[in-house]
């Protein structure tokens, strides 16, 4: 789905975030820390987490089940990560519904303004289901791409659900692990350049079921529809997609949420 969202980043924002960005892309977690650093330009900050989310969580148990899990004969909180977390209001919204929920940013401030947030507006996120109570919430720095923040967080273990909204990679959680893409922004012409960088829900197609792989695109910056044989056998499987009843303004009539696990 293309076509200009009213709601969309303004163009001086979006010229002021390509500007930014115009560097290599070894380059960019230091960009996005000097903008947490800064904390006067933060136009990605919607100051609540996505309704969609919390309507997944209500309504789609068939997809992503409880927050419990059975392992080594426990019982154990399932684990969710949130990459890219912004002000952790994903990960205060999943440890309510019982998760015990990892918030990672690539900026020690991003982190900081998380903690604030939840000693804040912790108040805003009471326990969802008294049977499940309430989860923990932690929040990394570090640099998602490194793994070595993995080690600090569960000793090398392993995430059941991990959510993205607005951090698009190779995400491969492991069993019985399910991934929720929050699809953003795919009303936006890919040639435009980001971040945000458009996609199309075709591009999670393509990159989640090859993972590792290299996935052609043409010369406007549209993903290949099939451009790639049969999915990996390390791809993931998309359980289902639609679009949510309710979204982030800027996402309303063009959001699309896909959950997926492995093969």
């Amino acid at each position: 789905m293309t076509g200009e969202n009213p709601t969309a980043l303004s163009t001086d924002d979006r010229a002021r975030l390509k500007a930014h960005f115009d560097v290599d892309t070894a380059s960019h977690p230091d960009r996005w820390a000097k903008l947490w650093d800064a904390g006067n330009f933060l136009p990605w900050d919607r100051g609540t987490p996505n309704p969609a989310l919390v309507d997944l969580l209500d309504q789609r148990k068939d997809l992503v089940g409880g927050c419990f899990v059975e392992d080594a004969g426990k019982r154990r909180r399932k684990r969710a990560l949130v990459p890219g977390c912004g002000k952790g209001y994903d990960v205060l919204l999943l440890a309510s519904y019982g998760y015990d929920a990892y918030g990672l940013e690539v900026s020690e401030k991003a982190v900081e303004r998380c903690v604030e947030e939840r000693t804040a507006s912790g108040h805003n996120y009471p326990v969802r289901h008294e049977d499940a109570g309430m989860g923990q919430s932690t929040f990394l720095q570090g640099d998602f791409f490194d793994g070595r923040w993995n080690k600090d967080a569960v000793d090398g273990g392993t995430f059941e659900l991990i959510y993205d909204y607005t951090f698009f990679c190779a995400l491969n959680p492991k069993p019985p692990g399910h991934l929720i893409c929050l699809e953003f922004p795919t009303y936006k012409d890919p040639s435009t350049g980001g971040p945000p960088y458009g996609l199309t829900p075709q591009t999670y197609v393509e990159h989640l079921s090859h993972p590792g792989e290299e996935v052609p695109y043409n010369d406007s910056g549209h993903v290949k529809a099939g451009g790639l044989s049969q999915s990996s056998p390390q791809g993931l499987e998309r359980l289902d997609h639609w679009q949510p009843a309710r979204t982030h303004e800027i996402g309303k009539g063009t959001d699309w949420i896909s959950v997926w696990q492995p093969r």
